[in-house]
């Protein structure tokens, strides 16, 4: 079914396609920014792809380059930064939306890619042929940076009103960039500089000790 979907969208968006792929039983469409709304609107009417499952930012910064940040976890043994990455649809870009479909008439599941511009990320919001994604494309805003033109109420959803930057930005300071306390004087709350010490995370560290020797080199019970 999927490998007969695949090639019936590779037949009805040869133009505005930049990839199709199946790989996993999961098929994904690439597509370029400025075509999204055709082709969401004859996936919901051609194909029946009726419901949006969900939508979500994407930033590839240092995608397949660089590992965490970290000189005491292992190199192995461990889901670091450039593992299975032979599989990933990924053009150069830094910033993407990725949305999920769902058809009820074909039961089959679908993935979009667009692929937006690095330094101004904007594609147009599919509010109008799938509503669910109103509030998607809000939390990708206010986390990612991403604009959605025409979208009817584009405001944060998940930070306050005069947070600075987008935390899921990868080169967002994990300690962020400004706290927020009350003050009792002004009887308001105030933002401050952040005063939180930065300390890198650490996923897995190597323990020179006997539970984590070979197994030909385990030393007898008893010894320590």
């Amino acid at each position: 079914m999927l490998s007969q979907l695949h090639q019936q969208l590779n037949t009805r968006f040869s133009a505005q396609l930049i990839a199709v792929r199946l790989v996993h039983d999961e098929l994904t469409l690439v597509v370029a920014p400025e075509h999204i709304l055709e082709c969401a609107q004859a996936l919901k009417n051609e194909f029946h792809f009726e419901q949006l499952i969900e939508l979500a930012g994407i930033d590839y910064a240092q995608f397949g380059i660089d590992e965490w940040n970290t000189k005491s976890a292992t190199h192995v043994g461990f889901s670091r930064g450039v593992a299975n990455r032979t599989t990933e649809t990924h053009i150069g870009s830094r910033f993407a939306v990725a949305y999920h479909l769902l058809s009820y008439k074909n039961n089959l599941r679908l993935r979009i890619k667009c692929f937006l511009h690095d330094e101004f990320p904007e594609v147009a919001s599919v509010t109008e042929i799938w509503p669910a994604a109103n509030w998607f494309e809000r939390e990708a805003f206010d986390l990612f940076g991403i604009i959605f033109r025409c979208h009817p109420d584009l405001r944060r959803i998940l930070t306050d009103y005069g947070f600075i930057g987008h935390p899921f930005r990868k080169d967002f300071p994990l300690i962020g960039q400004a706290e927020l306390r009350y003050d009792a004087n002004l009887a308001r709350t105030v933002y401050e500089p952040v005063e939180i010490t930065p300390r890198i995370l650490v996923p897995k560290v190597i323990r020179d000790d006997h539970r984590y020797l070979l197994e030909q080199e385990k030393l007898p019970e008893g010894t320590s």
